[in-house]
């Protein structure tokens, strides 16, 4: 079997990957969210060159040519295109084999335990706190995430006050037997997020995520030497060369690996590895309902180190409206705090014609 077609659809917020085996075998996957016109340009133009003709069945080999070969381009939108070949073979791999992806990684369908994830900072505490009560109440959850300073804030807040209030006001509110967490989204310093830190520790909340410059291994390092409670990170974090300095600095306690940003599943089951090796667990970045989601799910069904809980975007088209229609069905659902990984080949979603039809097409074929 070689690989023959690789298409791209895409907005300036998603690319599909549909890829195509001579024997008419497909397979769906998705490039990085974010700027994905441009990264369906660098994946006509550096990845597709390099993987038509190999074997979509066992194609770890041409995910490190490619490295190889485009050695002069490493970086964030290589590994967001490598991504949607990574994770198109994989599918394709799967709806031939009848099997989902996460039995060909060595685990079965199942649930996985969710926490409600909140993308806003936007929410006044209140507001914030209410909608997480509706949702426990309402489906189930038994962990929330919220944003405390703002985005690489430089020790600043969304706004003056809000983070002081944020932490007592949400945690109070969902009460006890719930796990607590929040991300702070590159914004601190170390002696600030130590601050919060200590806020986090006296209100019940056990997950700090990305409290400093993320690219400033040891100002996280510190923070977390400092605090009691868990430090994660590595959202942001393409290459290996990242992990294995996060990994020696003890930086975290958690890694947490985008599937997406990081090139697809292949590298992504490196990192758990790595993880694995050094005792940690990988709770994935997964802050949207596109594909991420659903291969975050295949792969926490599946390896060794699993963190508590598959982070699940609560924001719906009111924040996200590029989110809408992607797929036929309801291939996300929550039930009893749970998502749902089904026996159904490969992803196990289907992309909506409608969608595909209104995004901008490319192919690439083998001559």
């Amino acid at each position: 079997m070689k690989l023959v077609k690789l298409e791209t659809f895409s907005t300036e917020q998603v690319s599909f990957v549909r890829a195509t085996a001579d024997t008419g075998d497909i397979g769906w996957g998705q490039c990085s969210t974010y700027m994905a016109d441009i990264t369906a340009q660098v994946f006509h133009r550096q990845i597709a060159p390099h993987a038509l003709g190999c074997n979509p069945l066992d194609f770890a080999d041409t995910l490190q040519l490619i490295q190889e070969r485009e050695h002069k381009f490493p970086g964030s939108y290589l590994r967001r295109a490598m991504a949607g070949l990574d994770t198109a073979l994989w599918d394709l791999r799967g709806k031939v084999e009848g099997k989902p992806v996460a039995s060909l990684l060595g685990g079965s369908p199942g649930r996985v335990r969710a926490y409600a994830s909140s993308m806003k900072r936007d929410i006044t505490p209140r507001d914030e706190a209410a909608r997480f009560c509706r949702l426990r109440d309402d489906h189930g959850f038994t962990a929330f995430k919220w944003r405390v300073g703002a985005e690489c804030g430089r020790d600043r807040d969304e706004w003056p006050g809000r983070t002081e209030e944020v932490i007592p006001v949400v945690s109070k509110a969902l009460g006890d037997g719930i796990d607590k967490l929040v991300d702070g989204n590159s914004c601190y310093s170390p002696a600030r997020a130590i601050a919060v830190g200590r806020m986090l520790e006296a209100n019940g909340i056990g997950h700090f995520e990305e409290p400093c410059p993320y690219w400033e291994v040891d100002q996280t390092a510190e923070v977390r030497a400092a605090l009691a409670i868990d430090v994660a990170g590595g959202e942001q974090d393409n290459e290996y060369s990242a992990w294995q300095l996060m990994i020696e600095h003890r930086a975290v306690d958690i890694l947490q690996p985008d599937i997406l940003y990081l090139g697809g599943m292949h590298r992504t089951l490196h990192v758990c590895r790595m993880g694995h090796a050094a005792g940690l667990p990988v709770t994935p970045h997964a802050a949207n309902l596109g594909l991420v989601t659903m291969c975050t799910m295949h792969l926490l069904r599946a390896i060794p180190n699993p963190g508590k809980y598959l982070e699940f975007s609560i924001e719906g088209p009111d924040y996200y409206p590029w989110q809408d229609g992607l797929f036929l069905g309801t291939p996300y659902r929550i039930e009893d705090g749970h998502a749902i990984v089904t026996d159904a080949p490969g992803w196990g979603v289907e992309i909506a014609p409608d969608w595909l039809a209104g995004a901008d097409y490319r192919c690439s074929e083998r001559n």
